[in-house]
């Protein structure tokens, strides 16, 4: 008995190895995972105070600087200058009237600014 049980693992190996040519190959093709390649460039934006167009009729106003100002459940680091009443004096789009509730507070579904509007940035591409 114990040449069948040879030849059942010799059987499963050989057909596991014909499974494992039909394996779906990497997106980096045959470059080993130890090389790698140069980081992207730094993004640029486009400077505060600079407005950018909007492509589509009811898009978000896109962020003009780095999005780095904090956003916790105690603060929005936003609305320290896109408050409507600071707004003007930080040269600052201000926050859209429907973001506001009855009590003139930032409404709960506004308070997180970035799931609606993104920074624009300009990352120059490296010549191939």
């Amino acid at each position: 008995m114990n040449h069948w049980k040879w030849l059942a693992v010799l059987a499963l190996g050989l057909s596991g190895l014909v499974w494992a040519a039909d394996l779906p190959q990497s997106l980096r093709g045959a470059t080993p995972v130890s090389d790698s390649a140069a980081p992207p460039p730094m993004a640029q934006y486009p400077g505060k105070g600079k407005a950018l167009p909007r492509e589509l009729a009811y898009q978000p106003p896109l962020i003009p600087h780095k999005p780095t100002y904090p956003i916790t459940l105690k603060r929005n680091g936003c609305t320290g200058c896109h408050e409507p009443s600071r707004a003007a004096k930080m040269k600052a789009t201000p926050t859209h009237p429907s973001h506001f509730d009855a009590a003139g507070e930032l409404d709960d579904g506004y308070y997180f600014c970035k799931q609606c509007h993104v920074p624009q940035q300009t990352v120059a591409t490296a010549a191939n």
